[in-house]
């Protein structure tokens, strides 16, 4: 133990959970993975190896929708990987595009790519005996997946669409460096996948030899837009402009949203403004939130390991004093600053360089055929012609980048042939979200993603009941509590409690700065129809001028508003 976690504020002390033992015996997440990828009778991992091919970026699943068919044979699940990418700020090359593409056709189980809200892509049915050959497939094509998973800080986003001014460059910038400093040092990842010469690793100097007590979510924003939702991230830089320049960031510490079902020790929590910091400082500081997280974070109970409980138990200032200490910082006063909307901005939007940008709604994120538009073809037929790069977005979006005019009307005769711009789509669709859940991901309660289209249609039906077709409300589905659509900083947000069956979350607002309230437990589509038929009545009767479903609840009392601490969520 160091002199800094000897000093450090209430300790938690008891038994180590059992994820420490298994990191501290890894050798630096090697474990025992390669013997593992030779074992072709199962196709899973063992338990400790279950848990440390997630550090490179891969979480083993099951097609559960054919458990039991499978069990009335007498055969294991059909247990594969998802594999999900390192892609700082979302930016992937046309010819990395195709590359990623071509492997999701042949080589996974469902043919499919899917954009994710960490701003990335991720395969799904990646079985063992393609898992090396995945990995140095994309790496070929300058791609990897280390640490988009496990106890390490994950890809960090940013804002979309940086090539819209000089200033979106820099904060891309800032997501790739920031990106690079935080990454393990361990060469466990290349002696394994990649067949690299194999090293001795002695120190990981910044993540510590056992890394960090729960996993870490870092983020570069540039307001007005909020579209990598700050709050629901433990390390946030909210870039600060000053006379046309960028001179430094807000830093917001803490945020997180997953939860445990019945257990009031874990809630959502938005993140704290620690102050700003000029731009020189950026990487001190990303590094030593990280390492006060690392040696004070809670690695007795993981539930409550993440950074946003820290804060709460060990108190915000202490938190916050530490860091300047390590850093050898002082935060200034927050600079001001206003976060006015969250989504992406569809169509064509000019860049400052002359160059276009067409941001197209990807439902789900899903990168698939369908009958009805063969989006997979429509991006292979422009990745095969297009001159700047794709960037993928925070809400499950693509953008087609730098388009030079000379191109423009080749790209979108292309996008509309295909339909990635549909000019149908409806704004609640465009601004509803939801995560894989079944069939693969094993922590799901109930459907989100098979889910959403159809409820997505009953809401429209309500919302043109009332006489507002083309107004819209903030909807996301998760599956589970964890949280990967971000439910918990919707307007609406469904949270999975078992098949069919919902909590009902209300009073977010659209700009993703207010935790919603749970209103209904463990109710059905149905019930939560029902619900929402009455509210919008209330909402189209009684809001005021261009005011939020959200932000009406709260303003009328419907929903109590939900502050930062467990006993306001949960009361």
């Amino acid at each position: 133990m160091t002199q800094s976690q000897q000093d450090a504020p209430l300790i938690v002390d008891g038994p180590l959970s059992d994820n420490e033992r298994l990191k501290r015996e890894s050798n630096f997440l090697r474990g025992t993975i390669e013997e593992d990828l030779r074992d072709q009778i199962t196709g899973g991992f063992g338990p400790d190896n279950f848990q440390l091919i997630r550090f490179h970026g891969m979480y083993q699943q099951d097609d559960r929708d054919l458990r039991s068919e499978r069990s009335q044979q007498k055969l294991e699940p059909l247990i594969n990987v998802m594999l999900r990418a390192r892609m700082p700020g979302g930016v992937i090359t046309p010819e990395q595009w195709l590359v990623v593409e071509d492997w999701a056709e042949q080589h996974t189980m469902y043919g499919s790519v899917r954009l994710t809200t960490r701003q990335t892509f991720q395969y799904h049915g990646v079985l063992k005996p393609d898992i090396k050959d995945t990995h140095q497939a994309i790496n070929a094509a300058g791609i990897d997946s280390i640490a988009t998973a496990g106890d390490v800080n994950r890809n960090v986003l940013c804002t979309s669409n940086p090539l819209e001014s000089q200033l979106h460059a820099e904060v891309y910038e800032w997501s790739t460096r920031i990106s690079e400093h935080l990454l393990p040092r361990t060469r466990a990842y290349v002696e394994i996948f990649l067949d690299g010469e194999k090293a001795k690793s002695t120190q990981e100097p910044i993540l510590g030899s056992t890394y960090l007590p729960r996993k870490f979510k870092t983020t570069v924003s540039l307001p007005p837009n909020n579209e990598v939702d700050v709050h629901a991230n433990d390390l946030n830089f909210v870039g600060i402009v000053e006379d046309g320049e960028l001179v430094g960031w807000n830093v917001l510490v803490g945020g997180g949203l997953a939860m445990t079902h019945g257990d009031t020790a874990t809630y959502p929590r938005r993140a704290d403004d620690f102050g700003f910091v000029p731009l020189e400082h950026t990487l001190a500081v990303a590094e030593h939130v990280v390492t006060v997280q690392r040696d004070w974070g809670n690695r007795v109970d993981r539930k409550n390991a993440k950074t946003k409980y820290t804060l709460d138990r060990v108190g915000t200032d202490v938190f916050k004093a530490e860091v300047e200490r390590r850093a050898g910082v002082t935060f200034e006063p927050s600079r001001p600053y206003e976060f006015t909307s969250r989504g992406d901005r569809f169509g064509w939007v000019k860049g400052h360089d002359g160059n276009w940008h067409l941001t197209v709604f990807i439902l789900n994120g899903r990168i698939k055929d369908r009958p009805e538009a063969p989006i997979k073809t429509g991006l292979r037929k422009i990745a095969e012609v297009h001159q700047g790069d794709f960037r993928l977005t925070a809400n499950q979006n693509l953008v087609i980048a730098g388009v030079p005019p000379r191109q423009k009307r080749v790209i979108d005769r292309l996008a509309r042939e295909h339909g990635l711009v549909d000019d149908t789509t409806t704004p609640q669709l465009r601004n509803s979200m939801a995560c894989v859940s079944f069939p693969t991901c094993p922590l799901a309660m109930a459907e989100s993603e098979r889910f959403l289209p159809g409820f997505v249609e009953q809401v429209e039906q309500l919302l043109a009941g009332h006489g507002i077709p083309d107004d819209h409300i903030v909807l996301r589905v998760s599956g589970c509590p964890n949280g990967c659509s971000r439910a918990m900083l919707a307007e609406v947000g469904l949270v999975g409690k078992g098949p069919g069956k919902y909590n009902l979350h209300l009073g977010g607002d659209r700009i993703g700065t207010r935790v919603p309230k749970l209103y209904r437990e463990n109710v059905s589509p149905e019930v939560i129809l029902e619900e929402l038929d009455h509210l919008i009545g209330l909402w189209v009767s009684g809001r005021e001028e261009g005011e939020g479903f959200g932000d009406f609840l709260i303003r009328t009392g419907v929903v109590a508003e939900v502050k930062i601490s467990r006993t306001d969520f949960h009361a």
